[in-house]
């Protein structure tokens, strides 16, 4: 078994740790400052139960569950502030659609040791990804410092949020109750669990854990039971937020953002190595000693799309590509702070594995990020990816949502406009469904002018014709992460 070694990382560095002081800037927020920053202002408490009031169109025959949502929604405290986007704590969303045409939406925060020694501090003090620790931060291992803030999955009945560095956090389904950290195994108790794991349409659930040039495979069953973590050597220590996979293989892409040195906050232990190029390993499901690598020019990204295998071997799939990681690195350290850093645009890109050693990496031309696709083809042959875009230079986050077709090498896509913030959209299949897109569109935006978080609804065929539906809170939620739509049984 590998020993990973994040938990001697994060409470040595601990230790040394400074306050992080809160610029003038941030103290502005989502006052005076531009009016994007209420994607990144702060809820102060849990939001009970509210209906949502419908605001265009009607709801479609058929939809019916919930939408679960993860992340960030608290970065401030008694003048000190997170040093990141990412290290904000984890907020909840379950958006309900019962399928009589209403919706409704509740948010509770994960109740983590994090956000209780914060709360009890009155600052920000717990180290994360960007953040310093500070005075009285007590960390002995990695869950201390977990935010539960990155996505969230249903596994054997229990809802899981996610957070790549430790364990998942048990959250009741229902009542969005935290139930503690998920311990598979005791020898695997507070190993981290990445915040994108690969569902099979089976309903089996593959995963990795991280530190340096190691890794754990996680493999449950649809149950959610362990069935099995077996350690595995990289060929490089390098960042990674997001992993894929084929019917029989792991994908998993090896940018050559390095962690090179033990140092927190964890972004300042990387380093950008273009000169290595970017490595795709490839491990078999069925035996991880059998292993290929492939080469590739440097990239740097977060979030791939599904993989699939052709007939004669060939392994594709896609990913939001980014020139370097300057997003972050740095942008997404000053955005709490209510400042805009522009950074390289992602880039919806196909990249192809061939089975005599050859890789290539051809991009669509489209800005994207957060990419899914039909959770029913997950692994197999597609051609259709579900992703957020148009970016704009003077403020950050996506203003539309489309679908980019590989076959046709087209973009069905609707812009909201200047006023929306808009947030990953996942694709929910019509019961029976007879095609790729045979389905529903479902996803989030903050619209800036209403300053309300809102639902939307569309044909996952007809993107461009607009929103079927769409509810609005009473409450704007910062912008999050990821989610997965659970369909109600039944």
């Amino acid at each position: 078994m590998i020993t990973l070694s994040r938990r001697e990382l994060v409470t040595s560095a601990a230790m040394a740790g400074a306050v992080l002081a809160c610029p003038d800037a941030l103290l502005a927020a989502t006052g005076g400052a531009a009016p994007w920053t209420l994607g990144v202002g702060d809820i102060e408490a849990d939001i009970p139960l509210q209906t949502l009031r419908r605001v265009h169109g009607k709801a479609p025959a058929g939809l019916a569950g919930k939408l679960y949502r993860n992340g960030p929604a608290k970065f401030r405290r008694g003048g000190t502030a997170s040093g990141h986007w990412f290290d904000g704590d984890g907020l909840m969303r379950a958006f309900t659609v019962p399928g009589d045409g209403t919706a409704t939406l509740a948010a509770r925060f994960a109740d983590t040791p994090k956000r209780r020694a914060e709360s009890a501090a009155g600052k920000i003090i717990m180290p994360g990804f960007g953040t310093p620790a500070g005075t009285g931060a007590v960390v002995t291992g990695p869950d201390d410092t977990n935010a539960a803030n990155t996505s969230v999955i249903l596994a054997g009945g229990e809802l899981l949020a996610l957070w790549e560095a430790g364990s998942a956090t048990r959250m009741d389904p229902e009542t969005l109750e935290t139930r503690g950290f998920k311990t598979f195994r005791a020898d695997l108790q507070q190993m981290p669990f990445l915040a994108h794991p690969r569902i099979e349409p089976d309903g089996r659930i593959w995963n990795l854990s991280l530190s340096g040039k190691s890794a754990l495979v996680w493999r449950l069953g649809a149950d959610g039971a362990l069935q099995a973590a077996q350690g595995i050597k990289l060929p490089r220590a390098s960042y990674l937020h997001d992993f894929t996979a084929t019917e029989r293989h792991l994908v998993i892409v090896l940018q050559p953002w390095i962690q090179d040195r033990m140092r927190l906050p964890y972004v300042d232990s990387l380093s950008w190595r273009p000169e290595q190029g970017t490595q795709v390993l490839v491990v078999d499901k069925a035996d991880l000693s059998r292993q290929r690598i492939y080469e590739l020019p440097a990239f740097a990204f977060f979030h791939l799309g599904d993989a699939w295998e052709e007939s004669d071997g060939t392994i594709r799939f896609d990913g939001c590509i980014e020139a370097d990681p300057t997003f972050g690195a740095t942008s997404a350290r000053e955005l709490v702070a209510g400042i805009h850093h522009p950074a390289p645009m992602p880039i919806l890109g196909m990249i192809a594995l061939f089975t005599d050693g050859r890789a290539t990496l051809t991009p669509s031309g489209t800005a994207a990020e957060f990419p899914r696709s039909n959770p029913m083809l997950a692994g197999k042959r597609r051609s259709a990816t579900v992703h957020v875009g148009t970016y704009r230079t003077d403020r950050p986050f996506a203003q539309a949502v489309g679908v980019w077709d590989w076959a046709r090498g087209a973009d069905d896509s609707h812009d909201f406009g200047g006023d929306h913030l808009v947030e990953e959209f996942v694709l929910v299949p019509r019961p029976g469904a007879r095609s790729e897109t045979d389905g529903w569109l479902l996803g989030t935006t903050v619209n800036l002018k209403a300053r309300a978080t809102e639902l939307h609804v569309f044909d996952a065929a007809r993107v461009a014709a607009g929103p079927i539906v769409s509810w609005r809170a009473d409450v704007a939620l910062p912008v999050g992460f990821h989610g997965n739509f659970a369909a109600r049984q039944g």
